[in-house]
Formats: C-alpha cells, sequence, structure tokens
C-alpha cells in the first residue's frame, strides 16, 4: 500500500463524504479551542506581527477545514482591538493535506468564507491569503522560519507507510489483543520515526517562539493493543472476517491488509518532544469523546438516530479509500451496513469512547 497516494478522506458532498460525516472531528476542535486561543496569544500578543502565517495540517475537506483558521483569526483581531491597533495584520494560511485531498472543494469554498469574514469582522480586519499545500506533513512544506502557528487535529496517528514486519497480524487489520509483541513494536517503531520527522521539520519551518498545537487521537493508558484504542478497528475486522465466510472476500485477501496508523499515549508523544528537543512543551492532556458524538449535526437528509449507523458512516468517510484500494468498491456498501449493524449492537451493550491526547508547544529560542 502506498499511503500517500491512497490516504485522502471521501471527498465531495455526497452521502458517504467525509464532508457530510465529520461532525465528531467538528467537536475535537471546538474541545481544544481554549488551548488554540492561549498558544495564538502566545504568538502574536508577543510579536505583533504585520503578517501572521499559520499552517493546518491535514486539512481535509468539507465544514472542519477552515474552521481553526477562522477561529485563530479571530482571536487575532480580538487580541488586535484589545491593544488599541488600528491595523489588522494580514493572514497567510497554508492547507495541507496528502495529493489526493479534495482541495477543489476547498478552493470553491473560499470566496464565501472571506467575504462571511469581511461581515463578521468589519473593515478593518486584515485581508488572508490562502494557500493550498498538497504533500505529506513527515516532510518540509515551508521555507525556514515561515511559520507563526501550526495547528494538526486527527491526522497524526496517520502512518506514512504501514510498518514492516507485520504480516504476522493475521486476521488482524490493526493492533489487537492477539498481536504478536514484534507487531506491536514495529506499529510503535513506524510512529517514532514519523513523529520525530514531523517535528524536526515544523522546528525548521516555525520561527523561534512560534507555536503548535496538536490533537492526534489516542489512548489513556499503557497498553497499545487496549480496547480504548483498537476497538473501532477490531469491529471493523469481524465485519470483515464474517465477508470472509460468506465468500465475498478471499482470506488471504484479509490477512494481508493492515491499517497505517498509530494510536499514541501522552507519554509516547511527551517522550518524542522531548527526545527530538527542538519545542518546550506548554501543556499535555488526554480527553474522551463518546463513539456516539458522530450524530449528523450538519442537517443533511442521510441523518439518523441509528448511533451504529453513525458511526460506520464517520468510519466510511474516512477508511473507505484504503479499503477500496485493497478490496475493491464491489464490497463496500455490504461490508459499512455489516459494520453498521455490529457497532450497533456492541454500542447498545456498552460506553464506547475515542479518546484525544492534545499537546501546546514553543518553538525554542
Amino acid at each position: 500500500m502506498d499511503v500517500s497516494n491512497v490516504l485522502h478522506m471521501n471527498g465531495g458532498f455526497g452521502d458517504n463524504s467525509y464532508a457530510s460525516n465529520s461532525v465528531i472531528q467538528r467537536k475535537v476542535m471546538a474541545m481544544t479551542k481554549a488551548i488554540i486561543e492561549e498558544a495564538v496569544t502566545g504568538v502574536y500578543g508577543n510579536m505583533f506581527l504585520k503578517t501572521i502565517c499559520i499552517a493546518d495540517l491535514g486539512c481535509s475537506s468539507g465544514p472542519n477545514t477552515l474552521f481553526v483558521a477562522t477561529e485563530v483569526m479571530k482571536t487575532v483581531d480580538k487580541i488586535r482591538r484589545k491593544f488599541g491597533h488600528k491595523s489588522s495584520p494580514e493572514f497567510q494560511i497554508f492547507l495541507n493535506d496528502l495529493p489526493g485531498n479534495d482541495f477543489n472543494s476547498i478552493f470553491r469554498s473560499l470566496p464565501r468564507v472571506q467575504e462571511e469574514l469581511r461581515d463578521e469582522m468589519g473593515s478593518e480586519f486584515g485581508p488572508c491569503f490562502f494557500t493550498g499545500l498538497p504533500g505529506s506533513f513527515y516532510s518540509r512544506l515551508c521555507p525556514i522560519g515561515s511559520l507563526h502557528f501550526v495547528h494538526s487535529s486527527y491526522s497524526l496517528m496517520w502512518l506514512s507507510q504501514v510498518p514492516k514486519g507485520v504480516e504476522m497480524n493475521k486476521e488482524n487489520i490493526y493492533l489487537a489483543s492477539t498481536s504478536p509483541s514484534s507487531v506491536i513494536q514495529a506499529y510503535y517503531e513506524q510512529f517514532q520515526k514519523d513523529f520525530s520527522m514531523f517535528l524536526k521539520c515544523r522546528s525548521e519551518e516555525l520561527v523561534s517562539g512560534g507555536r503548535m498545537v496538536l490533537t492526534i487521537l489516542g489512548r489513556k493508558g499503557d497498553d497499545p493493543t487496549s480496547k480504548e484504542c483498537c476497538y473501532i478497528w477490531d469491529l471493523l475486522a469481524m465485519a470483515l472476517k464474517q465477508m470472509v465466510y460468506e465468500g465475498l472476500i478471499e482470506q488471504e485477501k484479509l490477512y494481508s491488509f493492515s491499517i497505517p496508523q498509530y494510536t499514541p499515549s501522552p507519554f509516547e508523544v511527551k517522550a518524542e518532544v522531548e527526545k527530538e528537543g527542538s519545542f518546550a512543551i506548554n501543556h499535555l492532556e488526554a480527553s474522551e469523546i463518546n463513539w456516539a458524538a458522530c450524530g449528523n449535526k450538519f442537517n443533511l437528509p442521510h441523518s439518523s438516530n441509528d448511533d451504529g449507523y453513525n458511526v460506520a458512516k464517520c468510519m466510511r468517510s474516512v477508511a473507505e479509500p484504503l479499503l477500496m484500494d485493497h478490496f475493491g468498491e464491489s464490497i463496500m456498501d455490504k461490508l459499512f451496513l455489516k459494520y453498521g449493524e455490529i457497532l450497533s449492537d456492541c454500542m447498545s451493550k456498552e460506553e464506547t469512547k475515542f479518546v484525544n491526547v492534545t499537546i501546546s508547544m514553543t518553538k525554542k529560542e
């Protein structure tokens, strides 16, 4: 699997699109609003820049894409007014994702967003310039010392590749309680390699004193195979196994499929930041959000009161390109119907939550 070519959310605005099924991601961003405001205040309040450069890494497309960027601009404008500065800074916004991302949908929405900002913020509000930045954030994306604030949410759990040496993890599409120790170690080492490279690249791109806020799908405990981080994939594997039993998927196809993801603990995130050495940690926390928060609040015609159905739709909008590349398009509807049924049954019997790890950092002098 070439992750850089295959990994992207479902584009457009259709029934299975990320734009239509990303409510939980918006709620997680809203949960970190105070942390983001503190970080932006630390940048602009200390520098009073004429131009502030902001990068949102793993921006995807749809209603969430410009949510953080507009919140950052509003925060800067609030600080400007507080200190009585008449002139607003200009804003340069970099929107990054892998090349398969639906950038066209983002670009089509920009005139409306810019008009709404002008109407809300008034004539003194500075001009804002948006740039699409296709490429992997595990490599350099911007010139040295060009960024003041970097944000990423629900993206850094994705790895640059499926770890090598996971062939023994048969029937498990991700880490599970039955995964061999060598497979667990391979996933962890791939995370260490990728996250370290991410930090190194951002340390070169951020100015001294620049800030970064990252939210990663993770876990609270030490066990990387625990239900709090792996259960969502265990249940998808269950649906795939049912399709193998029914003869709809070849067993070897299932055995050769692995999710390129690692859900770290706060301790693991902290350890990599301290080891890389370029950033001082300002804030580090783990939070939780119920799977049921996937319920559709965008007032779209396919909204449902079935929590399992909503979670399946959310997961389909995220994982379908990976699954389609490996198993083919023809089984997708049946697979996610089974997945939704399994999720509904599970969620009716137990409380299920995603864990988020959020870290705020400052680039050292």
